[in-house]
């Protein structure tokens, strides 16, 4: 855990965080005063292991309406962000806007987005492309996103009390949208708080999320840009849902999944989770194997290992840790079952 100093954002839910070139972005977001469409960026790069947020207000340009729930692709230095549910004045509504409710009053409305907003990092300026064709996904809050090549692809999210399952891709460079993009064979079913993560280059891995019967779901999906279609994965843990989670790519293909809940948030709130899941999603390479297979097999090996030329010893060793801290904790996992079994009878 690293200190953090400076303009600290508020405490916020369904914010939009994105690393660009060392530095964490967070935007919008919904606290106890209502929704946000404020931007900070905090360095991770520093060397003094203090991390300082700073929040954007020399900006130039018209930034998006406050808003939660929303995605972000990032894309030539750019943060490219799209939809997601707030509020707005009674003169900022407009065809990307799909209202929900509204408070007469004060004349505010709350709402669905659709609509695409760009913040230039490197010149820290604001924008709104203009969209020269294509029909846009309809307006939603909580889908998910990734950028594959210029394209970035939109995945599911909710408007109303629909989920969706639909897939739809805007070309970064033309500004043009696909329309939704037809599937051949099998799909995943309807979902919000979902994750979609790039793994290669034209393979999308979809993962959780919660049902339109507010069920949390543990299915993971892999979609192919070449052949159009989306493909089961069959041996993941059916006892392992995620919602509203966070998903990366790791260096050979798995997709690390961290957070989020494994119970329907708006109900009952109380499956946080702070485990770490790893997905394989294509064959470990040679090296992995052999590295594993020495770490695993370190006593048997002792003799062989220091023959080995430094570098490549360097990652035996890393490895030997562990699955040494591997073996101890399945060890103490298993003495605590024992003793609890010895309890109970």
């Amino acid at each position: 855990m690293h200190l953090m100093e400076g303009e600290l954002p508020t405490s916020m839910s369904g914010s939009c965080g994105a690393s660009i070139n060392g530095k964490l972005y967070i935007f919008g977001g919904f606290d106890d005063k209502g929704y946000s469409n404020r931007l900070y960026y905090v360095n991770l790069r520093t060397k003094t292991g203090t991390y300082r947020w700073k929040k954007i207000t020399n900006f130039k340009g018209q930034p998006p309406t406050p808003r939660d729930k929303l995605s972000c692709w990032v894309y030539k230095n750019r943060l490219i962000y799209f939809g997601g549910y707030g509020c707005r004045k009674h003169n900022e509504l407009s065809d990307c806007f799909d209202v929900h409710d509204a408070f007469w009053e004060g004349q505010i409305f709350w709402g669905w987005h659709n609509d695409v907003h760009v913040f230039d990092t490197t010149t820290q300026t604001w924008s709104q492309p203009t969209i020269r064709g294509g029909d846009p996904p309809q307006p939603r809050a909580a889908h998910t996103c990734a950028v594959l090549g210029n394209k970035g692809y939109i995945f599911g999210g909710r408007v109303l009390q629909t989920r969706m399952n639909d897939l739809h891709c805007l070309n970064l460079d033309t500004w043009t949208w696909s329309g939704r993009i037809n599937i051949s064979g099998e799909k995943p079913r309807d979902r919000s708080w979902h994750t979609l993560t790039p793994i290669g280059d034209d393979r999308l891995f979809l993962f959780g999320g919660l049902s339109s019967d507010n069920v949390p779901l543990s299915d993971g999906w892999i979609h192919s840009i070449a052949t159009n279609g989306w493909k089961q994965l069959t041996h993941l843990p059916k006892s392992r849902p995620r919602l509203w989670h966070t998903a990366c790519l790791g260096q050979e293909g798995e997709v690390m999944v961290f957070g989020g809940s494994k119970d329907d948030l708006l109900f009952m709130d109380t499956g946080h989770c702070s485990d770490l899941l790893i997905f394989q999603t294509q064959p470990y390479s040679l090296l992995r194997l052999c590295l594993d297979c020495i770490g695993k097999n370190a006593a048997l090996l002792e003799n062989q290992i220091p023959c080995l030329p430094s570098k490549l010893l360097q990652e035996v060793l890393k490895k030997i840790t562990f699955w040494a801290a591997m073996t101890h904790r399945q060890e103490r996992k298993a003495e605590t079952e024992r003793q609890s079994q010895l309890h109970s009878t």
